[in-house]
């Protein structure tokens, strides 16, 4: 089966109809009408693609979503929880429901119908709108408008959609990468196995064919296209990827530690304490590439002061430095 690179195809598109679908019916979808019923599923099922090829994808798009951050609920037999053959999954419309002590002024609330009027009229596809009247073709109920929910899928690597294919079509990629405090980037050809998200940051996992060993690549660090083969790999080695891959950042986290002094009350104490500990002298966080970090400690500018290590503190530094030079505010 070939997959095209057509907008109704990409998976990013399929991500967002497949939210739509969980969020549009209260009582939940089985797995056989989302295959058959969801644009992006029903394609490739009507090209003949195999049902174990399809409830594998969708086991890896539940395992993105869930990732982002989306809830999706599964409903199993009552009688039995374990029996998942007829299970039913839903995105609850109850986690995007606002508390009853918020209110809002006429002036605010003139604003959020101008922007829900302008969201109800762009926000889903046709494919989109026309997997739901699929659905209600099923006898399923089906609330409507689908208002107020804004997709938080946010694609901002181009390498991401070239990757997700691959996987999907078990193929052997090629890219150049720039390595941490490489200057220039070196040629990688590697088996995709997933695409994941780990400090709000994509990272696709494979086998790097040079060196035969697991890698971990940040899609940031990709330089160029990333060209898909046609040379292909065992299907199996997908299996258990994502969570290999999230162990090993999770491995490379827990020996890189930053302790750091934040401003209450800022943006940088919001976000950074997300992921921290509580430490005598501010906040331990746990990182994953220095440079990068440094990076994001950088944005935040006088909110955030590196204690320690002495490698980070140095390139946070020199961001600043160099941020002011640009700007012409130093000698």
């Amino acid at each position: 089966m070939s997959m095209t690179s057509s907008p109704k195809n990409a998976p990013e598109e399929r991500l967002v109809n497949l939210v739509v679908a969980l969020m549009a019916t209260e009582q939940g979808l089985t797995k056989d009408t989302i295959l058959g019923s969801v644009t992006g599923y029903r394609e490739q099922n009507e090209a003949g693609a195999s049902k174990d090829a399809l409830e594998k994808m969708f086991e890896r798009d539940k395992e993105s979503l869930r990732g982002l951050g989306i809830p999706i609920e599964t409903i199993g037999d009552y009688a039995d929880p374990d029996d998942l053959r007829e299970a039913r999954y839903r995105v609850p419309t109850a986690e995007y429901q606002l508390p009853e002590d918020i209110t809002f002024t006429p002036a605010e609330l003139a604003l959020l119908n101008l922007a829900g009027g302008v969201w109800s009229e762009s926000s889903m596809s046709g494919n989109a709108r026309s997997g739901l009247r699929k659905i209600r073709a099923l006898g399923i109920d089906v609330d409507e408008p689908i208002i107020g929910y804004s997709p938080r899928i946010s694609v901002r690597e181009p390498s991401f959609g070239v990757l997700q294919q691959a996987i999907e079509q078990t193929r052997v990629v090629r890219f150049t990468y720039l390595k941490p405090g490489e200057r220039s980037a070196t040629e990688r050809r590697v088996r995709p196995l997933a695409l994941v998200e780990y400090e709000a940051r994509w990272h696709v996992f494979g086998i790097d064919l040079a060196s035969g060993a697991d890698r971990t690549f940040l899609l940031t660090r990709i330089t160029g296209t990333v060209d898909v083969t046609r040379e292909t790999f065992d299907a199996e080695l997908r299996d258990g990827a994502g969570e290999r891959a999230l162990a090993g950042l999770d491995a490379v986290a827990a020996r890189n530690t930053a302790l750091l002094e934040v401003t209450p009350g800022t943006e940088a104490a919001l976000r950074l304490h997300r992921r921290s500990s509580p430490a005598d002298q501010g906040i331990h966080v746990p990182f994953v590439d220095v440079h990068v970090f440094a990076d994001e400690l950088a944005s935040y500018g006088p909110e955030v002061r590196v204690v320690e290590p002495d490698l980070l503190r140095t390139e946070v530094i020199g961001r600043l430095v160099e941020a002011r030079r640009v700007n012409g505010d130093g000698s």
